[in-house]
This record gives C-alpha cells, sequence and structure tokens, in this order.
C-alpha cells in the first residue's frame, strides 16, 4: 500500500504498460483515474481538460500525473512524411504539455509528482529502427522533464522521467518484434538477456509516485537491462 490515499491519473491505460500501472497502482492502494482513445484524446485540449476537471470533481484531489500515452509512426528523414513526423510529435509531446499543465494546479495543491515516459530513443541513434520523429519526441520528453521538474521545485512537485528501452507489449510485437524487422533479435544484444516487461518499468514508476521517493526529481531513469550502456557485442559466431 505505498500509493494509499494518493490519486493518480494514468493515461493510455488500455494495454500494455499503462494497463499494468493502472492495476498495479490500484494494489499499492491508490484512486486511478484511467484513460485512453476514445474517451480520451491526449492530443486534444478540450479533452484532456474534461478529463482532469472530472478527475478533480469526483475526487477532490489529484497526487500523481503519469504520462504514459503515446502513439508513434516511425520512419526514416528521406521516407517520413509532414504528417506522419507532426502525429508523433503531438502524440508524444504535445500530450505531455497538455496534461501537465491541466494537471499543474492540483499537482501544486497536492504537492504532488509527475512521471513522463521517454525512452531510450531520445538518448541514442539506432542503426536497425528508422525514428526520427519518435527520436525527437522522445528527447523533447526527457527535456521537458527537466525544465518542469525545475519550475515546480518551488511548489513541492516533483517530475521524473522513465525512459524503457525494448519491452515487450503487444504494440511491440506489432512492428518493432514482428518477424520481418531487424529488431526481432535486440535480445540477443540486452546485456541481461531479455526483453523487459511492462512491470519492469511499473516498478520504477510506483517508486518515483510514492513518498519514498521524496528527494527525487528532474531525473531520467533509463530502463533496458543495460541495452544503452554497452557497444554492441560481434555478431554470433562473428570473428
Amino acid at each position: 500500500m505505498r500509493l494509499d490515499g494518493k490519486v493518480a491519473l494514468i493515461s493510455g491505460t488500455g494495454r500494455g504498460i499503462g494497463a499494468a500501472a493502472a492495476t498495479r497502482f490500484a494494489a499499492e492502494g491508490a484512486t486511478v483515474v484511467g484513460g485512453d482513445l476514445p474517451e480520451l484524446d491526449v492530443t486534444d485540449e478540450s479533452s484532456v481538460e474534461r478529463w482532469v476537471a472530472d478527475a478533480v470533481a469526483e475526487n477532490g484531489r489529484i497526487d500523481v500525473f503519469y504520462a504514459n500515452a503515446g502513439a508513434v509512426r516511425f520512419g526514416a528523414l528521406e521516407e517520413q512524411s509532414f504528417e506522419d513526423w507532426r502525429f508523433t510529435l503531438s502524440a508524444e509531446l504535445d500530450s505531455v504539455f497538455l496534461c501537465a499543465k491541466q494537471a499543474w494546479p492540483h499537482l501544486r495543491a497536492s504537492r504532488g509528482c509527475v512521471i513522463t515516459i521517454g525512452s531510450t530513443a531520445g538518448l541514442t541513434g539506432s542503426l536497425t529502427n528508422k525514428r526520427v520523429a519518435h527520436t525527437a519526441s522522445k528527447g523533447g520528453v526527457v527535456a521537458v522533464t527537466r525544465q518542469l521538474a525545475a519550475e515546480g521545485a518551488p511548489h513541492g512537485i516533483r517530475v521524473n522521467c522513465i525512459s524503457p528501452g525494448m519491452i515487450d507489449t503487444d504494440g511491440a510485437r506489432e512492428n518493432l518484434l514482428s518477424d520481418d524487422h531487424p529488431m526481432r533479435l535486440i535480445a540477443r544484444a540486452i546485456p541481461l538477456g531479455r526483453l523487459g516487461t511492462p512491470e519492469d518499468v511499473v516498478n520504477l514508476a510506483v517508486f518515483l509516485a510514492s513518498d519514498e521517493a521524496g528527494y527525487v526529481t528532474g531525473a531520467n531513469f533509463v530502463v533496458d537491462g543495460g541495452w544503452s550502456a554497452v557497444l554492441p557485442g560481434a555478431p554470433a559466431g562473428g570473428g
């Protein structure tokens, strides 16, 4: 019951990491206000306003905003359309701004916290995944996290980012881990020898949302089994 009595807004709870977060936060004692399409569009300001207002009307407060929702259209620079670029930045970066802005006055009142979701994509380039828009948006999330931490500190608001590596979700299996994608064998390059699970990410999120993390803000935590910490090894059987 590490989150007992807290009210947590979690976006993107329809599946994957968001669904796991909603389940775990509730098990830890939080009142969870989830949201996902079609009821909640985190790229639409009026939709976000309603979500936050309804949460406060029903529960009286907000203690945690967990910015999990996002969507991506992959593509290399020469291949990606401007439409797909703008879609990805809106879904992954505008969504953080819109939700955090609406939740901010209530987080000031509760001296609450924000958890954003970055990615190792925002920290390094990739030879195997063409993702120029995704790289830009997730790098932006990491930067925005640090700025919000600076702005929130005088009000007791903590803001931290979790940057997952390759996490085994339904969404990942539909693209990056599909049989025809060069990333499908990426577990071989991960020092801990496996893909991450939604629970690996949520375990850290519970800590960051709890009072145990009361002296932690402005940080970016990488959850990738050591993937981004090492150079890739030679292919199996290589010279």
